[in-house]
């Protein structure tokens, strides 16, 4: 059965509320008055015209129907929902009306008219609430004369399924009210998170400035949008690649947002970037017209079609180079799971370490994770054996000099790389005509162009960029340098391939396409906490429920480490010399005090129990 307003467990509030008006009845506005309706509550739904009630009762029809359709409700429980839910075009119809929500579209001044009106007809301790996704509360406060009772309540699409609700506080807003909307969301079953009133609140204005990155890299031509989708779903684990969503979001709407960010904030990150503009003044606005960074075979279709943009599916690339013998330097985590990646497609490898012990180590370190990929049933028992025959462990560089690839896997610095690629150009293989020997470094964050000049076959020397770790991360991102061989792109792109990996290619600039989109947002995500804005708890909620993100920005920090993060901030920034780019000063100071995550059990949170 549907739960009544007065037994859902949740913290008490001063006020009783037992009546809710929703004032808009599209598709958020009537999810909103289903999600009240479905605890208990009576819902007085407000419309202009007759019209559009009957869109927002069929609109609650149909989605409490799709509910008994999938068992998620009774047939009785939807007929009490429904008859929960009384609709009206006079706004008076609210004057008993505990708690009221406006839903309506996003212009401040229309918002502040049905405000104003309000003032006047519902009774002195109604709340009064809006599900702005981006104006400012405080604004639309300034149309009552009571502006301590307004409040922002800033549900997600689809209501009835998102539990994420952000509440909206104005630096007038009564403590009193406060508490008692936080009290009312977690009866709902909603997970409630505090922030303060400026564009985006807590998750569009970390998530826009991230798609609005995304949109940026694309226009400039750095990767191409297939693959920077690719590098965000498989680097990250999100749900969708950022063009996509923007697509599915709408990039009108994208757009909106960003221009209310940006005029609100003078961010630069958050200025829409030119293509956002384009697109939608040609029309393309994404799935609900059919076309926008990708084309669709219909308009409000999902299926995505081919065009003039999409890779040719008839042409594989090839290796133009021979691959048989890989060499692989350094005995770390990420040169361990490289070796193992090898191997178990087959290649001979050759791995070198700097002591018999560390070559040791690095063989029983793939013999433990076969062990453990053959316990899940990942790998067969016979395929452990072939996989540890095709392994030769040296201390000595010299062993490499017959390979037809060398991956770098050693300490991410600069120097220690150079000497290293200054010594694999003299030993390896060179040759004209394509025969060469082809050098890699895994770098995450040094320019691969410093490396290849250091040697005397810029040509023969490419990024692979491989996720840790190795074994199970699919995506290697291949980077290109201006000098960098056409044929040794495609070569080491077929052979992610054969790896069964996903290769996305892109150029050589701090950051590559992962960490170029994923640092910024984690940097604003420290800029949010040191502003007091909200706290960490709230942000990595908001991002886990609101974006559907697998971890929070400080979980994720604190996981990475802060140092590394900080790091990669610093180098992002001397790259772009982006302000918004700028290491937060909260990061720098933790990570002075040593202070580096759950390494050191203590980051942004305390591990230390």
């Amino acid at each position: 059965m549907t739960s009544s307003p007065t037994d859902a467990a949740a913290p008490e509030s001063r006020r009783r509320f037992a009546t809710i008006g929703v004032v808009g009845l599209g598709t958020m506005g009537a999810g909103i008055a289903e999600v009240f309706a479905r605890n208990g509550f009576s819902v007085v739904g407000v419309e202009v015209t007759d019209d559009a009630v009957d869109r927002g009762r069929q609109h609650l029809e149909h989605s409490t129907r799709r509910a008994v359709a999938r068992g998620k409700l009774s047939v009785e429980d939807q007929a009490e929902l429904v008859g929960r839910v009384s609709f009206t075009t006079d706004l008076t119809d609210l004057a008993d009306a505990d708690f009221v929500v406006e839903a309506v579209v996003e212009s401040i001044e229309i918002k502040k008219s049905i405000f104003r009106e309000l003032e006047g007809i519902v009774k002195p301790d109604a709340i009064l609430a809006t599900n702005t996704s981006s104006l400012s509360v405080t604004e639309i406060s300034t149309a009552n004369l009571h502006p301590g009772r307004v409040i922002g309540v800033h549900f997600f699409n689809p209501a009835p399924v998102q539990n994420l609700v952000e509440i909206v506080r104005t630096v007038v807003t009564d403590e009193e009210v406060l508490e008692d909307v936080k009290s009312l969301v977690a009866r709902l079953g909603k997970s409630p998170v505090i922030c303060g009133d400026r564009a985006g609140f807590i998750a569009n204005t970390l998530l826009f400035g991230y798609l609005n990155h995304a949109a940026s890299m694309y226009e400039q031509r750095f990767a191409s949008r297939e693959d920077i989708d690719a590098a965000m779903r498989l680097g990250c684990g999100y749900p969708m690649g950022p063009l996509a969503l923007l697509d599915l979001i709408g990039l009108d709407t994208a757009y909106e947002i960003l221009d209310t960010m940006y005029k609100q904030g003078r961010d630069r990150l958050h200025a829409p970037t030119p293509i956002l503009k384009q697109l939608v003044t040609a029309g393309f606005l994404g799935r609900k017209t059919g076309r926008g960074f990708y084309t669709y075979q219909e308009a409000d279709s999902h299926v995505v079609v081919a065009d003039s943009q999409t890779p040719d599916s008839d042409r594989r690339p090839q290796l133009r180079r021979p691959v048989t013998s890989v060499g692989v330097v350094g005995t770390g985590t990420m040169g361990t799971g490289i070796v193992e990646v090898f191997a178990r497609a087959g290649y001979d490898v050759t791995y070198v370490g700097r002591s018999a012990a560390k070559v040791d180590a690095l063989r029983a370190g793939v013999e433990r994770s076969l062990d453990k990929a053959i316990q899940r049933g990942k790998l067969e028992e016979t395929a452990k054996a072939v996989a540890l025959a095709h392994l030769r462990g040296t201390t000595s560089l010299d062993d490499v000099a017959t390979c037809d690839l060398v991956v770098e896997a050693v300490a991410e610095d600069l120097a220690v790389k150079t000497m290293l690629f200054e010594n694999l150009d003299e030993i390896c293989r060179q040759g004209d005509g394509g025969a060469g020997a082809i050098l890699a470094t895994t770098t995450s964050s040094l320019p691969v162009i410093s490396l290849a000049i250091s040697t005397k076959r810029p040509q023969d020397v490419i990024g692979l960029h491989f996720f840790n770790p190795a074994p199970v991360m699919q995506l290697v991102e291949v980077v290109s340098t201006v000098t960098t061989a056409d044929d040794v792109h495609e070569t080491a792109v077929a052979l992610c391939e054969s790896l069964g990996k996903v290769a996305v290619s892109c150029g050589d600039r701090a950051g590559f396409i992962v960490n170029a989109l994923l640092f910024p947002y984690l940097n604003d995500a420290v800029k949010m906490l040191e502003a007091h804005y909200a706290t960490a708890d709230d942000i990595d909620t908001a991002m886990k429920l609101g974006c559907a993100l697998p971890m929070g920005p400080f979980e994720l920090l604190d996981v990475v480490g802060n140092d590394v993060s900080l790091a990669i901030q610093r180098e992002l920034y001397l790259e772009f010399r982006e302000p918004g780019f700028a290491p937060a000063p909260l990061l720098e100071h933790l990570v002075t005090a040593g202070y580096l995550g759950r390494k050191t059990k203590r980051g942004f949170r305390d591990y230390s129990a």
